[in-house]
């Protein structure tokens, strides 16, 4: 089946992969509100503090990182996907460590982070509200991973996801996107693919919504579910399109709910006006929906291929 989600257009993607190696010369990292440059993230990030700050970020490849503590703060790319983050890591966490009051991250490639906890990041979220637009994050063992904060709210918007994720050295798996205890987690228009490991999209948060996007695992390795809801949750997941590759560590749901305890209310959870189906030449029974919740959802109008079932009770 042919994904066709209107995101990250051929255009950024190679504009991304054809970026210059090194950083240009003058300073890179620019505070929109008074022109001043840097030629450190963090210093950038310190110049704008409490207050509330734009950093604008020259085209190149930058081994920087940085971490905001404070602020809100908006980290976007001059020009859409020739900036990239390559394996720059802060705290041993990931390259960009967010536990100030906000954060918005606009067209900015996130590639290579690896720690030795198997956890590496393009961007570690410890506190506050974050919006990420445009980007493309990629190669690392995480692309967005989350601690706890019941009062933030997480939004995704046109942006990829893809090689990421691990299961391996006998460490805790890590995932495309990982979100603790948050608030609410939006995720629209993204693409999902090429899966290395774990899941592709698991939160803990009790709202959530997935709409409009594309996960396919026809090239994913070792993949688990596509969405985990692992505490349960409430909202919507609609409009999306699904393909389950052949080489999983888990096949048995393509969207699992409550599969960890039942800490979160699934009632009125709505899984309706999906795709799912499998990759061509794979040739197994699997179900679209799994629940532990026992919670009343609605799971109507998907359109399921061959080998789907479209729920199961566990």
């Amino acid at each position: 089946m042919k994904l066709s989600v209107p995101i990250l257009i051929g255009t950024f993607l190679a504009v991304a992969n054809s970026t210059a190696a090194v950083a240009q010369d003058a300073a890179p990292f620019t505070v929109a509100e008074n022109g001043q440059g840097f030629y450190r993230l963090s210093d950038a990030v310190e110049a704008i503090g409490a207050r509330r700050g734009t950093i604008v970020i020259a085209p190149g490849a930058y081994g920087d990182c940085a971490v905001q503590t404070e602020g809100q703060i908006t980290y976007r790319a001059a020009v859409a996907g020739r900036t990239i983050f390559d394996g720059g890591i802060c705290e041993g966490k990931a390259s960009l460590v967010l536990r100030g009051q906000a954060a918005l991250v606009d067209g900015i490639v996130f590639q290579n982070q690896r720690v030795p906890d198997g956890n590496g990041a393009g961007i570690r979220l410890e506190r506050g509200n974050l919006t990420i637009v445009n980007a493309l994050f990629r190669n690392s063992e995480q692309g967005l991973l989350t601690a706890d904060d019941a009062s933030g709210s997480i939004v995704i918007d046109r942006s990829t996801f893809q090689r990421l994720g691990r299961c391996d050295r006998g460490l805790s798996c890590a995932h495309s996107i990982y979100i603790g205890d948050y608030g609410s987690l939006s995720v629209t228009n993204s693409r999902f693919e090429k899966g290395n490991g774990g899941h592709y999209v698991k939160s803990r948060a009790p709202r959530i919504t997935v709409t409009n996007s594309s996960f396919d695992d026809t090239q994913g390795r070792a993949t688990n579910y596509m969405i985990d809801l692992p505490a349960g949750a409430s909202g919507v997941i609609s409009g999306n399109v699904f393909v389950q590759g052949q080489n999983k560590e888990n096949w048995s749901a393509f969207v699992a709910v409550a599969a960890e305890g039942k800490k979160n209310s699934s009632a009125g959870l709505n899984i309706h006006s999906n795709s799912a189906s499998l990759a061509k030449g794979v040739q197994r029974n699997t179900w679209f929906v799994a629940d532990w919740s026992g919670d009343k959802m609605r799971i109507a109008n998907n359109r399921l291929s061959r080998g789907l079932t479209r729920y199961e009770k566990r």
